[in-house]
């Protein structure tokens, strides 16, 4: 491999001729050799790398910190960073420093090589861009790492997370609506209990769905204090003192997300509780989805030996030594995403209580996880809403079995020959292998017509008065 040499305050050293990352960036590379394969950043990071470089030269350029022909070479250089088209040149991990030094240092020395060779100069030249004084102008790693990690999360939220969240809700609104007839044997500690209907089960989810979407929205607006300005440890040493507001406004601008410079920037570095909040959010939202699955699978079950009061799309084999087995792929798959979630909010947890004096130090690996939860829980959320939740029906004839036979009908007979006696006839039946309506007439305290006057399981399914 052809290398040029390229130098930093430590030195020289070689790295590949065809990249633009500099010396700090190959260092990084040699020092962290640690879960490469799966812990290189991504898109959304690289992205809000480019965002954070292409605003600050921005800002800078208008109050007369940067040459304006320079901000225009990075402007340039951060677009294709922002569009995608140099993010071979980013292949650091995030287990790194963890103030993410390196990755800040990646992106300013790809953007600075870019613009340089934009502007005629050899890939690896300081000049006329240098990747500290000018891309980095008025920064640190220590504002600009996490002003990026709530650009990426909060944009990801936005181009992922939301529109899989509101089609989900909608798909059960719209199933709650078209089963508000069907009614079935209500469940609590796994027992049976009065009748519901399929619309109000379904109905609940998507409440439950809504709250859960709510809170993470509610949490989204901690991510939106940026700590940008305030550069090595808050006082903003080195930036002017408009930069970091008015670079927040350009972020703002450039994603239509109401992003702003944080109120007290010794916070804004030292702590990340808006993402400790957001990641608990995320997995409140985990919880919900649970519930949602778990439910599912629970009455799609059999399909002979089940519950089998839903049936839910059939989508692959579902055994290599079972022939015809079908099992509830999508409701697993969702659950399991549901577990690293659970794992990652851990993370993030405990990585949110180790800042020290002026810096936490754990930023990569709590953007690291924020995003991966969201990734996963937008594709995990996609996937279950088109193969499986829009497929969900009622199984009429194993509904009506079950209902028919649900003992907890008999609390309608509660008004009128009080518990106690309906709590024996409820017995008698069980034990004695008869119908409800059977213990009811030989106990002598119901008659037929009275048991179907007041035993009338579409009427159990809500507020009802004495008749």
């Amino acid at each position: 491999m052809s290398t040029r040499t390229e130098t930093d305050s430590m030195g020289a050293i070689e790295v590949p001729a065809d990249r633009y990352w500099g010396a700090q960036t190959e260092r990084s590379l040699g020092n962290f050799a640690i879960g490469r394969d799966t812990f290189v950043w991504g898109r959304p990071m690289i992205r809000a790398l480019g965002l954070l470089k292409k605003g600050a030269a921005e800002a800078n350029a208008e109050l007369g910190e940067l040459d304006p022909q320079l901000a225009e070479l990075i402007v340039r250089a951060a677009d294709e960073v922002i569009a995608g088209d140099l993010d071979e040149h980013f292949p650091l991990v995030v287990f790194q420093t963890g103030s993410g030094t390196q990755s800040n240092m990646n992106a300013n020395e790809v953007i600075a090589a870019r613009a340089n060779e934009l502007a005629g100069g050899a890939r690896g030249s300081k000049t006329p861009v240098h990747p500290n004084d000018h891309v980095n102008r008025g920064q640190s790693s220590n504002d600009t790492f996490p002003t990026a990690m709530h650009l990426a999360i909060a944009g990801e939220l936005h181009r992922e997370c939301y529109a899989a969240l509101g089609r989900l809700r909608d798909v059960l609104v719209a199933k709650s609506a078209d089963f508000a007839h069907v009614v079935m044997v209500g469940r609590t500690h796994l027992q049976d209990a009065t009748p519901v209907t399929l619309g109000q089960t379904i109905g609940g989810w998507a409440a439950q769905l809504d709250a859960a979407i709510d809170g993470v929205r509610h949490a989204e607006h901690g991510v939106h204090e940026l700590a940008i300005g305030g550069t090595a440890v808050g006082t903003g040493l080195n930036a002017h003192p408009d930069f970091g507001a008015l670079a927040a406004r350009k972020y703002a601008e450039a994603t239509d997300l109401p992003f702003r410079q944080a109120d007290d920037l010794f916070a804004a570095l030292s702590a990340h509780d808006a993402l400790v909040a957001l990641s608990a959010a995320l997995r409140t939202l985990a919880g919900a989805l649970m519930k949602i699955a778990n439910d599912v699978r629970w009455l799609a079950s059999g399909p002979r030996t089940g519950i089998g009061e839903i049936t839910i799309p059939e989508n692959e084999p579902g055994s290599s030594i079972m022939p015809g087995k079908v099992n509830p792929t999508q409701c697993e798959a969702l659950t399991m995403v549901i577990t690293r979630v659970y794992g990652n909010d851990a993370c993030v947890a405990f990585a949110g209580s180790q800042g020290n004096f002026q810096l936490n130090v754990y930023k990569p690996v709590m953007a690291h996880a924020v995003l991966e939860s969201i990734r996963l829980l937008s594709d995990a959320v996609r996937s279950f809403t088109e193969h499986c939740a829009v497929g969900i029906e009622p199984n009429h004839e194993r509904i009506a079995e079950h209902l028919a036979a649900d003992l907890m009908l008999v609390t309608a007979l509660n008004r009128h020959i009080g518990y106690d006696a309906a709590a024996a006839i409820a017995k008698s039946a069980h034990h004695e292998g008869t119908t409800l309506r059977a213990a009811a007439v030989a106990s002598g305290l119901v008659s037929e017509a009275d048991f179907d006057r007041w035993v009338v399981p579409a009427e159990m399914t809500r507020p009802n008065v004495e008749r």
